[in-house]
């Protein structure tokens, strides 16, 4: 791919974006308490005490991000329609947006339902941060969703080389739905879910110009774009969710980042060209990696200790950390860190024979499993510890 196309593509989605919701996010800040759109810190009658904020901070970022979003592509098909069938403009646009113009609009239906499901989403996640829906209201909301974009379009289904369509369907469902929720409970740590979906977006988009597209050996422009054009927004709002945060994405943001980066890891075909590199299906588990660990973890302990799976508490992998004696950005920047590397291994996929795919996949194993060792280690020495100085003390008072 020619630097300039890379260079107009990468300015094209993701400058845009991310000015838009930068400055969105500054209204949200200031109409958030006006409409009641807040987080309030931790008091002592709650159970769990999940919460780690101490300042009543806005909600309301996911508007925000979905702004950023909905007004550049908004924009972009104006542009797309335009642009080419005018001679005074089209002689000073882009020749990447001259070249596959036609290709773009055709992919406008697709697109536009995308957004409005991630829309309908947004809101339905809205609707939770201001009443606090039950958990098998936004479960089955989420599956409806899905299930309707695997139905009516055939893309929306996972390359997994079965030809059983209601299998391929089903995973789909669970896929898209699995990452809504998995980026759900990554939000509990500022910066941390956005962060990670920046990152998660940029590698696999970057996975995208590196894997040509069957039928015509060029790079994934259509969906590497909307994955930049994601970045920019996550990012934009991002710089006011930083260390200490000014405002949360809620509910309404987590739900809309992990429905367009699990219906984008669908619509790319990662298998190379040719089936060359068919084992290129996996980079998305490889990117997404810190996330379905982050969720697989917190349900296996919430289960092992009897509670629900959807119960909050300080059971995720920042919090892990935290007790650990990371600091809260300490602990960010690392489940940062293992995702840039996971998401290097998912890269490198596209590179590799079939035995070197192997060996990739056992190194995010191997990555996941010696965090998990080091966590148990770490949590019964602490225990230990408590347990020691509990024995102490009740042997001092007597």
């Amino acid at each position: 791919m020619q630097i300039s196309y890379l260079l107009w593509l990468v300015v094209g989605t993701v400058v845009p974006s991310l000015l838009i919701s930068w400055s969105a996010t500054f209204a949200i800040r200031r109409w958030a308490f006006r409409w009641g759109l807040v987080d309030r810190p931790a008091t002592p009658s709650d159970t769990h005490q999940h919460k780690t904020h101490q300042h009543v901070t806005p909600l309301g970022g996911g508007i925000a991000i979905w702004a950023g979003v909905i007004v550049t592509f908004t924009v972009g098909q104006l542009l797309v329609i335009w642009i080419p069938t005018d001679a005074s403009l089209s002689r000073y646009a882009p020749q990447l947006l001259l070249d596959h113009a036609e290709g773009l609009r055709s992919k406008a239906p697709e697109l536009w339902f995308l957004l409005l499901a991630a829309t309908l989403l947004m809101v339905l996640g809205l609707m939770d941060d201001l009443v606090h829906l039950g958990w098998r209201v936004r479960l089955i909301c989420q599956c409806a969703v899905a299930a309707t974009g695997v139905c009516l379009f055939e893309h929306w289904k996972l390359t997994v080389y079965l030809d059983l369509p209601w299998v391929t369907g089903v995973l789909s469902i669970v896929w898209i739905v699995g990452l809504i929720n998995a980026f759900n409970m990554l939000d509990n740590m500022d910066g941390l879910s956005a962060g990670v979906a920046a990152i998660a977006s940029v590698m696999l988009a970057a996975t995208l110009l590196l894997v040509p597209e069957p039928g015509n050996a060029g790079p994934q422009l259509f969906v590497a774009a909307f994955l930049f054009v994601l970045a920019g927004s996550v990012m934009g709002f991002l710089w006011h969710n930083r260390p200490r945060a000014k405002i949360f994405m809620g509910d309404a943001g987590s739900y809309l980042v992990g429905f367009c980066i699990g219906v984008a890891t669908i619509l790319a075909t990662f298998a190379g060209y040719a089936n060359s590199s068919s084992h290129t299906i996996l980079a998305p588990i490889c990117v997404m990696a810190v996330p379905f660990y982050d969720m697989v973890s917190v349900i296996i302990i919430r289960l092992y200790r009897g509670s629900s799976p959807f119960e909050a508490d300080r059971s995720h992998f920042s919090h892990r950390l935290v007790d650990l004696g990371f600091s809260r950005a300490g602990a960010v920047l690392t489940i940062y860190l293992t995702t840039f590397i996971c998401g290097l291994a998912g890269l490198l996929l596209h590179q590799v024979n079939g035995q070197g795919a192997v060996l990739v996949m056992l190194l995010v194993f191997s990555i996941l499993v010696m965090i998990g060792i080091l966590e148990t280690m770490a949590r019964q020495k602490v225990a230990a510890r408590h347990d020691s100085s509990q024995d102490e003390h009740s042997d001092t008072s007597r």
